[in-house]
């Protein structure tokens, strides 16, 4: 943990000319941006193993009038011919389960009193007006929705907003174009059809994550949701 905070510390140092007193918060955003560009060469070949999926779609419905009478050996055939082609069709989940010790790191950073036997300075940092320490709950016991924290976090939720509504659309439309997982005629490989139907809404979930943690693990989580948004449009399209 010390030496993480001492990461973000110097990170927020080179960025104070520039940001001034949110030099932490642009620091957290920049951390962030770090990890997304490490975990980038995971999420292309996730992109790969959908184009993939999809490529399959053919030779599932060969299987489904094959077995159209028998679904449990249909299940079995798809699942053995994702193994034969080396395709997962829950490939996608690693880059997302790869951030969350990021993410964490960044929680248990913000919510400590002390790092290293030592008072935690990264608390006195703030976006603008709000602590990047304290919680939505905090901005509206302090100052109410229109006090200077509760504010930042009204922007924050628009943005999540507008970045939860784009993704939702591309989510939507990348479905109806590649139904992954749908194995002709309705039936889907065991434990996609449940992953498919949320899928859309995940980045809707955002809005509870950045109400309930502190603002300096929010930050991370909105950047995050909004790089893997514009990075689906880009290794989807």
């Amino acid at each position: 943990m010390s030496v993480f905070a001492n990461l973000v510390e110097h990170l927020a140092d080179l960025l104070q000319p520039l940001f001034g007193a949110s030099a932490a918060a642009a620091a957290i955003v920049l951390f962030t941006a770090l990890v997304r560009l490490l975990v980038h060469p995971l999420s292309r070949a996730a992109a790969r193993g959908q184009k993939a999926r999809t490529a399959l779609q053919p030779k599932i419905a060969e299987l489904r009038k094959k077995y159209g009478k028998n679904p449990e050996k249909l299940q079995r055939a798809v699942l053995e011919l994702h193994a034969e082609e080396k395709v997962s069709p829950l490939a996608g989940c690693l880059p997302g389960l790869l951030q969350v010790p990021a993410f964490f790191l960044l929680y248990h950073l913000f919510s400590s009193d002390t790092i290293g036997g030592r008072a935690n300075e990264l608390l006195g940092h703030q976006l603008f007006a709000a602590p990047l320490g304290e919680r939505w709950m905090d901005a509206l016991g302090e100052g109410g929705l229109l006090g200077g924290a509760g504010l930042v976090y009204a922007g924050l939720f628009a943005v999540v907003g507008c970045v939860a509504w784009f993704g939702y659309r591309l989510s939507k439309r990348a479905m109806a174009a590649h139904p992954a997982g749908q194995v002709g005629g309705g039936e889907q490989v065991p434990g996609v059809g449940a992953v498919t139907k949320v899928m859309p809404f995940m980045s809707f979930f955002t809005l509870v994550t950045v109400a309930v943690v502190p603002l300096a693990a929010a930050l991370y989580v909105v950047t995050s949701t909004a790089w893997s948004v514009a990075e689906r449009a880009v290794l989807y399209r």
